[in-house]
């Protein structure tokens, strides 16, 4: 969540000559606003969309997708994706974050309307380590978002040689 998955994977696509999916926009297209679609289904009814964006995205040509920074805790999603994809995992500081999320004007469910260091400490702790299994994990955010998209396209291509 604020890591800059939307941004940095816009970048990435145009890097790689790929196409670029948002699977957060995906589901807004498909089932309306997600604080609507957490209040109406729950998080199991927003996991259940995001797990079917995440499977058409897979479905269709190779291209750059951002996920949500829960995907990881619904084990159908994260199975799907690390069958799938070269993971990417952009590592920001918990304070970087927060001062993100205090930032933006998009409405985070699991957050609240008051970020702070211990909810998202506490949000990360079960996924960082699933997070860490990734392929390609690049820290931050000392860099511009261009800089991270070349250094993710760079290990992207050496991994996959």
């Amino acid at each position: 969540m604020a890591a800059g998955k939307t941004t940095i994977g816009r970048h990435l696509a145009r890097e790689l000559g790929l196409p670029f999916v948002d699977t957060d926009e995906s589901i807004v297209r498909v089932h309306g606003a997600i604080p609507e679609l957490f209040a109406a289904r729950g998080e199991a009814g927003f996991r259940a969309a995001e797990l079917e964006a995440v499977r058409e995205a897979l479905s269709g040509p190779p291209c750059v997708i951002a996920l949500g920074g829960g995907a990881v805790t619904h084990e159908p999603t994260r199975a799907l994706v690390g069958d799938g994809a070269v993971r990417v995992y952009l590592q920001i500081p918990v304070e970087s974050l927060v001062e993100r999320l205090k930032r933006s004007r998009t409405i985070r469910p699991l957050v609240g309307e008051a970020p702070t260091v211990e909810r998202i400490r506490e949000l990360l702790a079960p996924r960082e380590p699933i997070y860490l299994e990734s392929e390609i994990v690049v820290r931050g955010p000392r860099r511009s978002k261009h800089e991270f998209a070349v250094e993710i396209a760079d290990r992207v291509r050496a991994f996959q040689k």
